[in-house]
């Protein structure tokens, strides 16, 4: 009776079981770099969101800025750089001042700039780009930086106490409600909506 011999692997069996762990390790960075640029633009939606909800929160609560007492505070987007956004506290105004009245507040509802208190800029990071706004009203009119004939260039969302509504102002004209798209370099989209009652959304479906 002969002995038991133990039987090695061939040269082709060696290389399709390689080959097998290849495609399989692909797959997976594939599927983990897609996963990592819909989570980076998902997040960078909220964190806009949440930006715009910070200009909310201090527009409705009076913030002071140095000694102006009921500014509104907005967050301004503009075509360039579409790398950053920042919020500002409304202190500019055509109205004289000092207020006669308790209600009375400065601002005009969009960034003025040396004149409107700059508070934060905000970089969006890992090559993500607001890459286009919209801002639309009855009409209907829909006006963008370059969607539909493009052509705006700035974009200012304002809110101010004693209502939550947003007061919403492109190239120094005013609408009822704004949309956002961000771009990664990587492809894909996010929407981030704002709507005139002050309802701020992050990763809608799509902008006008």
């Amino acid at each position: 009776m002969e002995p038991f011999q133990f039987r090695g692997f061939t040269l082709i069996e060696l290389l399709v079981v390689f080959a097998i762990i290849g495609i399989i390790t692909g797959i997976v960075f594939t599927n983990q770099g897609t996963f990592n640029k819909t989570l980076l633009l998902s997040n960078t939606a909220y964190d806009i969101a949440l930006s715009l909800r910070s200009a909310q929160t201090f527009g409705l609560g009076s913030r002071a800025v140095g000694s102006i007492a009921n500014a509104g505070y907005g967050v301004h987007f503009q075509t360039s750089p579409s790398d950053s956004f920042f919020l500002f506290a409304d202190t500019h105004s055509t109205a004289p001042m000092p207020c006669a009245t308790p209600d009375c507040k400065p601002g005009d509802h969009a960034y003025t700039f040396g004149s409107d208190a700059l508070i934060q800029t905000y970089a969006l990071g890992n090559g993500i780009i607001v890459s286009d706004f919209c801002a639309t009203r009855p009409g209907p009119t829909v006006a963008c930086a370059y969607a539909n004939g493009g052509g705006l260039t700035s974009l200012d969302i304002v809110f101010s106490r004693p209502n939550p509504d947003a007061f919403i102002t492109a190239n120094g004209s005013p609408y009822t409600d704004a949309c956002l798209t961000i771009t990664s370099p990587q492809g894909g989209f996010r929407y981030i909506s704002v709507g005139s009652s002050g309802a701020i959304t992050a990763n809608v479906s799509s902008c006008p």
